[in-house]
């Protein structure tokens, strides 16, 4: 069913290594705290929930949480951290794969609907998460704003990341709403960089609502950030939750 990139046992291998910032207490703070509050008593599903960033502190505040997974590199790594019973993990995409039982919540984070590339699986993925939601459950989504406002005329690429260890920039297909993210990580002491891209599908905050209604889910709020902070014109990303009728 999945158009999805597969993440390779090198990537997952160093994967928590170079998003050390991403795990930060600053970052998972307020991220966990929002999605706990939603959880309350219930169980929660993430979707691409890769080496258990967020999913195995979540556990650890008393969140019973299930993955879905279609890296089985990916999975590997997670279960260095946690066993399966104390969080279970399903081996397959976001889009069609069936987990038992109902949940109060599931969650997409980092931007990982994008790696769905086609609008069908992404509108799968919304029908997905309202299969799983029991009624009044809701569905969370974290993804960044295309930032296209920074593409003069004849210009394809944008950069996101200009450091010492890593230059980041993405290239874009207007016609295809395709999107190539370009990293270029120094490697070692010796000057050398690795090279890595992926693809992804980008998505507008107003796409992914009629996505929402066409799964049956009501939006409910979207701010810019896991803190609450409002989501305006000139927001980065957003956090949007759909809720499932009750």
């Amino acid at each position: 069913m999945t158009s999805s990139e597969l993440w390779t046992r090198a990537t997952a291998d160093r994967y928590d290594a170079e998003e050390t910032e991403m795990s930060s207490a600053a970052v998972l703070g307020p991220t966990l705290d929002f999605l706990a509050e939603l959880a309350g008593d219930g169980r929660a599903l993430e979707f691409a929930i890769g080496t258990g960033r967020v999913g195995v502190p979540l556990r650890e505040r008393g969140v019973p949480v299930v993955g879905v997974e279609l890296s089985e590199h990916m999975a590997a790594v997670l279960r260095n951290k946690v066993d399966e019973e104390t969080l279970p993990v399903v081996i397959g995409d976001m889009a069609t794969t069936v987990v038992p039982g109902g949940f109060a919540l599931v969650y997409l984070v980092y931007n990982t609907i994008t790696n769905l590339l086609t609008q069908d699986e992404q509108v799968e993925c919304f029908r997905n998460a309202a299969r799983h939601l029991e009624p009044g459950g809701r569905f969370v989504v974290e993804l960044g704003v295309p930032p296209l406002r920074f593409l003069p005329p004849g210009q394809v690429a944008v950069p996101f990341d200009v450091s010492e260890q890593h230059l980041g920039f993405d290239t874009f297909d207007l016609v295809e709403q395709v999107l190539v993210s370009h990293h270029l990580t120094r490697d070692g002491d010796d000057g050398r960089y690795r090279r890595d891209n992926s693809r992804h599908r980008y998505a507008w905050p107003a796409e992914l609502d009629l996505m929402a209604r066409i799964a049956g889910l009501e939006r409910e709020r979207r701010v810019g950030d896991w803190d609450g902070a409002p989501f305006t014109r000139d927001s980065a990303k957003h956090v949007s939750v759909w809720r499932k009728p009750a």
